[in-house]
Protein backbone atom coordinates (compact mmCIF):
# COMPACT_ATOMS: atom_id res chain seq x y z
CA UNK A 1 0.00 0.00 0.00
CA UNK A 2 2.77 2.44 0.96
CA UNK A 3 4.65 1.62 -2.24
CA UNK A 4 1.56 2.23 -4.38
CA UNK A 5 0.95 5.55 -2.65
CA UNK A 6 4.53 6.62 -3.35
CA UNK A 7 4.25 5.66 -7.00
CA UNK A 8 0.83 7.14 -7.74
CA UNK A 9 0.65 10.17 -5.41
CA UNK A 10 2.29 12.71 -7.73
CA UNK A 11 0.70 11.40 -10.98
CA UNK A 12 -2.77 11.45 -9.35
CA UNK A 13 -2.23 14.98 -8.07
CA UNK A 14 -1.00 16.03 -11.52
CA UNK A 15 -4.09 14.54 -13.18
CA UNK A 16 -6.43 16.30 -10.74
CA UNK A 17 -4.73 19.70 -11.14
CA UNK A 18 -4.53 19.59 -14.95
CA UNK A 19 -8.15 18.45 -15.26
CA UNK A 20 -9.43 21.06 -12.80
CA UNK A 21 -7.61 23.88 -14.59
CA UNK A 22 -8.99 22.71 -17.93
CA UNK A 23 -12.48 22.53 -16.45
CA UNK A 24 -12.13 26.07 -15.12
CA UNK A 25 -12.07 27.44 -18.66
CA UNK A 26 -15.74 28.48 -18.85
CA UNK A 27 -16.50 28.78 -22.55
CA UNK A 28 -20.08 29.93 -21.96
CA UNK A 29 -18.70 33.05 -20.28
CA UNK A 30 -16.01 33.51 -22.93
CA UNK A 31 -18.32 33.21 -25.93
CA UNK A 32 -21.09 35.29 -24.38
CA UNK A 33 -18.63 38.11 -23.78
CA UNK A 34 -17.34 37.65 -27.32
CA UNK A 35 -20.78 37.86 -28.97
CA UNK A 36 -22.81 40.03 -26.57
CA UNK A 37 -20.09 41.75 -24.53
CA UNK A 38 -21.81 40.68 -21.31
CA UNK A 39 -21.33 37.96 -18.72
CA UNK A 40 -23.77 35.08 -19.23
CA UNK A 41 -24.16 34.97 -15.44
CA UNK A 42 -26.00 38.30 -15.63
CA UNK A 43 -28.53 36.97 -18.16
CA UNK A 44 -31.52 34.63 -17.92
CA UNK A 45 -31.17 32.09 -15.14
CA UNK A 46 -27.70 33.37 -14.25
CA UNK A 47 -26.18 29.96 -14.90
CA UNK A 48 -22.98 29.70 -16.93
CA UNK A 49 -24.20 26.77 -19.00
CA UNK A 50 -25.16 25.98 -22.57
CA UNK A 51 -28.92 26.04 -21.94
CA UNK A 52 -28.80 29.59 -20.61
CA UNK A 53 -26.56 30.61 -23.52
CA UNK A 54 -29.10 29.13 -25.94
CA UNK A 55 -31.97 30.99 -24.29
CA UNK A 56 -30.22 34.29 -23.68
CA UNK A 57 -27.62 34.71 -26.44
CA UNK A 58 -28.45 32.44 -29.36
CA UNK A 59 -27.65 29.30 -31.29
CA UNK A 60 -24.16 30.21 -32.51
CA UNK A 61 -22.75 30.93 -29.05
CA UNK A 62 -24.53 27.85 -27.66
CA UNK A 63 -23.05 25.55 -30.31
CA UNK A 64 -19.54 26.88 -29.68
CA UNK A 65 -20.07 26.48 -25.94
CA UNK A 66 -21.24 22.90 -26.45
CA UNK A 67 -18.25 21.98 -28.63
CA UNK A 68 -15.59 23.52 -26.41
CA UNK A 69 -17.08 22.52 -23.04
CA UNK A 70 -17.48 18.97 -24.33
CA UNK A 71 -14.00 19.00 -25.78
CA UNK A 72 -12.21 20.26 -22.67
CA UNK A 73 -13.50 17.37 -20.56
CA UNK A 74 -12.70 14.88 -23.30
CA UNK A 75 -9.13 16.16 -23.40
CA UNK A 76 -8.91 16.01 -19.59
CA UNK A 77 -10.09 12.38 -19.51
CA UNK A 78 -7.59 11.38 -22.20
CA UNK A 79 -4.75 13.09 -20.33
CA UNK A 80 -5.74 11.46 -17.04
CA UNK A 81 -5.92 8.02 -18.60
CA UNK A 82 -2.60 8.47 -20.42
CA UNK A 83 -0.71 9.63 -17.32
CA UNK A 84 -1.91 6.77 -15.12
CA UNK A 85 -1.43 4.24 -17.92
CA UNK A 86 2.20 5.32 -18.32
CA UNK A 87 2.74 4.76 -14.59
CA UNK A 88 1.10 1.32 -14.83
CA UNK A 89 3.34 0.34 -17.72
CA UNK A 90 6.44 1.58 -15.94
CA UNK A 91 5.72 -0.28 -12.68
CA UNK A 92 3.80 -3.28 -14.07
CA UNK A 93 0.42 -2.40 -12.54
CA UNK A 94 -2.86 -3.72 -14.04
CA UNK A 95 -4.00 -1.83 -17.13
CA UNK A 96 -7.46 -1.12 -15.68
CA UNK A 97 -5.81 1.34 -13.29
CA UNK A 98 -5.74 3.74 -16.23
CA UNK A 99 -9.53 3.97 -15.97
CA UNK A 100 -9.14 5.38 -12.47
CA UNK A 101 -7.15 8.18 -14.05
CA UNK A 102 -9.96 8.78 -16.52
CA UNK A 103 -12.63 8.91 -13.81
CA UNK A 104 -10.49 11.16 -11.61
CA UNK A 105 -9.79 13.54 -14.49
CA UNK A 106 -13.46 13.66 -15.42
CA UNK A 107 -14.49 14.43 -11.86
CA UNK A 108 -11.84 17.15 -11.46
CA UNK A 109 -12.77 18.72 -14.80
CA UNK A 110 -16.48 18.81 -13.94
CA UNK A 111 -15.67 20.38 -10.57
CA UNK A 112 -13.59 22.96 -12.41
CA UNK A 113 -16.51 23.66 -14.73
CA UNK A 114 -18.90 24.11 -11.80
CA UNK A 115 -16.42 26.03 -9.64
CA UNK A 116 -14.03 27.69 -12.14
CA UNK A 117 -10.83 29.14 -10.71
CA UNK A 118 -10.65 31.86 -13.38
CA UNK A 119 -14.22 33.12 -12.96
CA UNK A 120 -14.77 33.50 -9.24
CA UNK A 121 -15.80 29.85 -8.72
CA UNK A 122 -19.21 30.54 -10.35
CA UNK A 123 -19.71 28.26 -13.31
CA UNK A 124 -22.25 25.95 -14.88
CA UNK A 125 -24.02 22.86 -13.60
CA UNK A 126 -21.70 20.34 -15.20
CA UNK A 127 -24.10 18.44 -17.46
CA UNK A 128 -22.24 18.94 -20.75
CA UNK A 129 -18.84 18.30 -19.19
CA UNK A 130 -20.15 15.18 -17.46
CA UNK A 131 -21.53 13.90 -20.76
CA UNK A 132 -18.07 14.30 -22.31
CA UNK A 133 -16.52 12.43 -19.40
CA UNK A 134 -18.96 9.56 -19.91
CA UNK A 135 -18.40 9.51 -23.69
CA UNK A 136 -14.63 9.22 -23.30
CA UNK A 137 -14.81 6.66 -20.49
CA UNK A 138 -17.42 4.16 -21.67
CA UNK A 139 -19.59 4.42 -24.78
CA UNK A 140 -22.17 2.02 -23.31
CA UNK A 141 -22.84 4.28 -20.32
CA UNK A 142 -22.84 7.29 -22.62
CA UNK A 143 -25.55 5.80 -24.84
CA UNK A 144 -27.79 5.02 -21.86
CA UNK A 145 -27.30 8.48 -20.33
CA UNK A 146 -27.91 10.35 -23.59
CA UNK A 147 -30.97 8.28 -24.44
CA UNK A 148 -32.35 9.00 -20.98
CA UNK A 149 -31.77 12.72 -21.45
CA UNK A 150 -33.32 12.78 -24.94
CA UNK A 151 -36.39 10.72 -24.01
CA UNK A 152 -37.14 12.73 -20.86
CA UNK A 153 -36.60 16.02 -22.75
CA UNK A 154 -38.94 14.88 -25.52
CA UNK A 155 -41.59 14.03 -22.95
CA UNK A 156 -41.24 17.06 -20.67
CA UNK A 157 -39.45 19.79 -22.71
CA UNK A 158 -37.70 20.65 -19.43
CA UNK A 159 -33.89 20.54 -19.47
CA UNK A 160 -33.46 20.37 -15.69
CA UNK A 161 -35.60 17.22 -15.39
CA UNK A 162 -33.72 15.65 -18.29
CA UNK A 163 -30.35 16.54 -16.77
CA UNK A 164 -31.20 15.10 -13.36
CA UNK A 165 -32.57 11.94 -14.98
CA UNK A 166 -29.40 11.54 -17.06
CA UNK A 167 -27.21 12.01 -13.98
CA UNK A 168 -29.08 9.24 -12.18
CA UNK A 169 -28.86 7.03 -15.29
CA UNK A 170 -25.09 7.65 -15.32
CA UNK A 171 -24.68 6.14 -11.88
CA UNK A 172 -27.10 3.24 -12.40
CA UNK A 173 -25.69 2.25 -15.79
CA UNK A 174 -22.12 2.55 -14.54
CA UNK A 175 -22.90 -0.03 -11.86
CA UNK A 176 -24.76 -2.32 -14.26
CA UNK A 177 -22.03 -2.38 -16.91
CA UNK A 178 -19.03 -2.53 -14.59
CA UNK A 179 -20.58 -5.20 -12.34
CA UNK A 180 -22.54 -7.46 -14.66
CA UNK A 181 -20.35 -7.14 -17.75
CA UNK A 182 -16.84 -6.04 -16.79
CA UNK A 183 -16.61 -7.87 -13.45
CA UNK A 184 -18.92 -10.89 -13.83
CA UNK A 185 -18.43 -11.56 -17.55
CA UNK A 186 -14.87 -10.21 -17.81
CA UNK A 187 -15.83 -8.13 -20.87
CA UNK A 188 -13.77 -5.05 -19.96
CA UNK A 189 -11.37 -3.93 -22.71
CA UNK A 190 -8.84 -3.34 -19.93
CA UNK A 191 -8.83 -6.98 -18.86
CA UNK A 192 -10.30 -8.54 -15.68
CA UNK A 193 -11.36 -6.01 -13.06
CA UNK A 194 -11.88 -6.63 -9.32
CA UNK A 195 -15.08 -5.84 -7.42
CA UNK A 196 -13.32 -2.81 -5.93
CA UNK A 197 -13.26 -1.28 -9.42
CA UNK A 198 -17.05 -1.49 -9.53
CA UNK A 199 -17.52 0.19 -6.15
CA UNK A 200 -14.90 2.90 -6.67
CA UNK A 201 -16.11 3.97 -10.11
CA UNK A 202 -19.78 3.77 -9.10
CA UNK A 203 -18.98 5.79 -6.00
CA UNK A 204 -17.42 8.51 -8.15
CA UNK A 205 -20.46 8.61 -10.44
CA UNK A 206 -22.81 8.71 -7.45
CA UNK A 207 -20.87 11.65 -6.00
CA UNK A 208 -21.10 13.45 -9.34
CA UNK A 209 -24.83 12.77 -9.63
CA UNK A 210 -25.35 14.20 -6.15
CA UNK A 211 -23.43 17.35 -7.10
CA UNK A 212 -25.49 17.78 -10.27
CA UNK A 213 -28.75 17.33 -8.38
CA UNK A 214 -27.55 19.81 -5.74
CA UNK A 215 -26.73 22.35 -8.46
CA UNK A 216 -30.30 21.94 -9.74
CA UNK A 217 -31.90 22.58 -6.34
CA UNK A 218 -33.36 25.92 -7.51
CA UNK A 219 -34.82 24.15 -10.55
CA UNK A 220 -36.33 21.50 -8.30
CA UNK A 221 -38.05 24.21 -6.25
CA UNK A 222 -39.42 25.80 -9.44
CA UNK A 223 -40.61 22.38 -10.61
CA UNK A 224 -42.53 21.97 -7.37
CA UNK A 225 -44.02 25.44 -7.82
CA UNK A 226 -44.84 24.83 -11.49
CA UNK A 227 -42.69 27.76 -12.63
CA UNK A 228 -39.78 25.94 -14.28
CA UNK A 229 -39.12 27.11 -17.85
CA UNK A 230 -39.44 24.80 -20.81
CA UNK A 231 -36.75 24.71 -23.47
CA UNK A 232 -36.66 27.78 -25.69
CA UNK A 233 -34.19 29.32 -28.14
CA UNK A 234 -33.23 32.96 -28.71
CA UNK A 235 -33.22 33.70 -32.46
Amino acid sequence: MAESFRIFAIPVLLVAVIAYLLGSISFSIIFTKMFNHVDIRTLGSGNAGMTNVLRSVGVKAAILTMIFDFGKCGVAVCIGRAIIRSVCEGYNYPVYYAQYGAYLAGLACVLGHIYPLYFGFRGGKGILSTSAMVAFIDWRIFVVSVLTFVIVLALTKIVSVSSISAAIAFTVSNFIFTYFFDYRLHSSPYGPVPISFVWITTGITLFMAMIIIWKHRANIIRLKNGTEQRLSVKH
